[in-house]
């Protein structure tokens, strides 16, 4: 009989345990900004609103907005954890936490996707043949094509998101500013084309970077 008890007890445990560990409800952007139940634990897709990113004290900040619904619904969204090399402008962020009664959605999860997107390298100059043509191609838009150095790409917001080396001379880098998404096929040693224009602090403002086809 007291085996019996003990075992009764095992199982409220576990029930009662099972049942307080409920999982995320996946709802929309406009579900998420207008929930009734912000204690409740949702997961909420969206893309990254254009320029809405910011990092203060390891804390970012942005919004997503749902591509199939009204662009104009935005949902804040809070995250203390370290983002992703693939996040970026209008990146699909996947985001799982509370909405706050200031109807910040708070994440402890955060899942960015982006498509691949290949360009072919063919026209594109090398990193050692731009910096060749000095202040001549300062604000020029042109596709440059070369390799992401090792340990030196990160995430969006930073005022280089990774440098670019030259394939033929690995001591001849370029610093690279881009805020938008890069696929997580992008790493290191990776090799990629990027459109953009070299600027007069020497820096290459990429408007798109894409794996070398």
């Amino acid at each position: 009989m007291a085996v019996s008890g003990v075992i009764v007890i095992v199982l409220i445990l576990v029930l009662a345990f099972v049942g307080g560990n409920t999982a995320a409800k996946t709802v929309s952007v406009a579900e998420a900004a207008e929930l009734s139940d912000p204690g409740q634990k949702v997961q909420v897709s969206g893309n990254v609103v254009a320029d809405s990113f910011s990092t203060d004290d390891n804390v970012l900040t942005f919004s997503i907005y749902d591509p199939e619904g009204d662009p104009a619904t935005h949902l804040a969204v809070r995250y203390g954890g370290a983002a992703s090399s693939t996040f970026g402008n209008d990146v699909t962020a996947i985001c799982t936490g509370k909405v706050g009664d200031d109807g910040v959605l708070e994440a402890t999860e955060l899942v960015t996707k982006c498509p691949s997107k290949y360009e072919s390298a063919t026209d594109a100059l090398t990193v050692g043949q731009l910096l060749g043509y000095g202040e001549s191609i300062h604000g020029k838009v042109v596709k440059v094509s070369g390799t992401v150095g090792a340990g030196t790409l990160g995430p969006a917001g930073q005022d280089v998101r990774f440098r670019l080396t030259d394939d033929e001379a690995l001591s001849v880098t370029l610093p690279v500013a881009y805020d938008g998404a890069l696929s997580d096929e992008v790493t290191d040693g990776s090799a990629v084309v990027l459109t953009g224009a070299l600027d007069a602090d020497g820096s290459f403002i990429a408007t798109d970077v894409a794996l070398e086809a």
